[in-house]
């Protein structure tokens, strides 16, 4: 089968590997439909992580069930499916308390799984023809419809990115009526100010400096802050001094000027404000403890490695990495923190999309067949405008 393989730093390649297949009693095989590029996996391919070059690479799956094994009983071959990113047993300690984001069983080596990613197990990628399923049954989201159909790109989105957004806001605390600031206007974060929105929140704010992207957040119901305009949280605390909600503050709540919740989104490769040009791994996180109110919460789900080679300091080539804990205790700030656990959403999500209530395919702006993988990563590599968030379609043909 056809598959994208990670070769080494900036070099990915379509190439034919071995087919997927059964190896356990409950394993199925998947033909790909659709497969999204993570911004994740932009770290394996600018070479901050140790994945082996050889890695077929791809965690946001789904597709149509080919095969199972005889331990599969509720999934059957013709099923449409979506596959969480991360992978779980379904039976462990953490799986049977909603934390599939760290199965214990699946990955000898760790508390978690992914498919094609670093340090997350052997499981082969899927942005190729096929991907083998672990544990089925409990890792298939079933689907309505048939491949190709108006839900095929809203429902591939259920495999990380809208659930990571949506967890972003889980543990930010977001509630009806909450005032909220999304660092990062990539898809996590476009689906985090999707979130929140849906959520109830009154005021969603979104801070980058791609003006493509920030427009994609505007689209998903966000106030766009730009960066480059000045320093974003004096951009925020303005808009929220001129907002009419201020008016509802007593004397001395003025202390309260920023928003009750943050959303990280961004993680380890941000940049500096002062400095596009430098990277500063906790540029979102000092200035959401800035933003954040007394007593409020923020949730990271932007990722932070624990090794990193090309880290900007000894520390944070280490997963080290210094922000102002003093400012966020005196502040009482809940901060939580961690992959998605995927299966504690989609189905929930999914339901959204089938009754009409959530058409997060709007922050898709690239369609591309398998073969134009190599060149789909780089462009999406640079962040710039145009290049939001890609799909590969392993069954379209390729240009000519």
């Amino acid at each position: 089968m056809k598959a994208v393989v990670y070769k080494g730093s900036h070099q990915v390649a379509v190439e034919s590997v071995e087919d997927s297949r059964i190896e356990a009693p409950g394993d199925a095989v998947v033909r790909i439909t659709s497969t999204a590029i993570c911004g994740s996996d932009l770290h394996m391919y600018d070479g901050r992580t140790d994945i082996a070059p050889g890695t077929v690479l791809g965690h946001e799956n789904m597709g149509v069930v080919e095969a199972v094994g005889p331990g599969v009983t509720s999934i059957k071959v013709g099923d449409r499916v979506v596959l969480p990113f991360n992978i779980g047993c379904g039976f462990c300690y953490n799986c049977l308390r909603g934390f599939s984001s760290d199965c214990l069983t699946v990955n000898q080596a760790a508390p978690h799984a992914a498919y094609g990613y670093a340090n997350m197990g052997p499981f082969r990628g899927g942005q190729a023809e096929h991907l083998r399923v672990p544990y089925a049954d409990y890792n298939c989201l079933k689907l309505p419809g048939t491949p190709g159909d108006e839900h095929e790109d809203d429902f591939v989105l259920l495999a990380d990115i809208w659930p990571t957004g949506w967890h972003g806001t889980e543990l930010a605390g977001v509630v009806p009526g909450s005032t909220v600031a999304v660092y990062g206007a990539g898809p996590v974060g476009v689906m985090a100010v999707y979130s929140a929105v849906l959520r109830g929140a009154s005021e969603v704010y979104c801070i980058d400096r791609v003006p493509g992207r920030l427009e994609k957040a505007r689209q998903a119901g966000g106030i766009p802050i730009n960066i480059d305009d000045g320093d974003p949280v004096e951009q925020v605390m303005q808009m929220r001094r001129d907002s009419g909600l201020q008016g509802a503050l007593r004397p001395g709540e003025d202390k309260m000027g920023g928003v009750m919740h943050g959303v990280e989104a961004v993680g380890f490769q941000a940049r500096s404000d002062a400095d596009a040009s430098q990277e500063n791994p906790v540029q979102p996180l000092e200035d959401l403890i800035r933003l954040v109110n007394p007593t409020g919460q923020i949730g990271i789900v932007g990722v932070y490695p624990a090794q990193d080679p090309d880290g900007v300091d000894e520390a944070a080539k280490q997963g080290r990495y210094q922000i102002s804990l003093g400012q966020a205790f005196t502040k009482g700030l809940r901060i939580g923190m961690g992959q998605a656990p995927v299966k504690r959403y989609n189905e929930y999500l999914r339901d959204l999309i089938i009754v009409g209530r959530a058409k997060p395919s709007f922050v898709i702006s690239h369609r591309l067949p398998l073969d134009a993988a190599p060149d789909a990563y780089k462009n999406f590599d640079a962040r710039g405008s145009e290049y939001t968030k890609v799909i590969l379609k392993p069954e379209m043909a390729a240009a000519s």
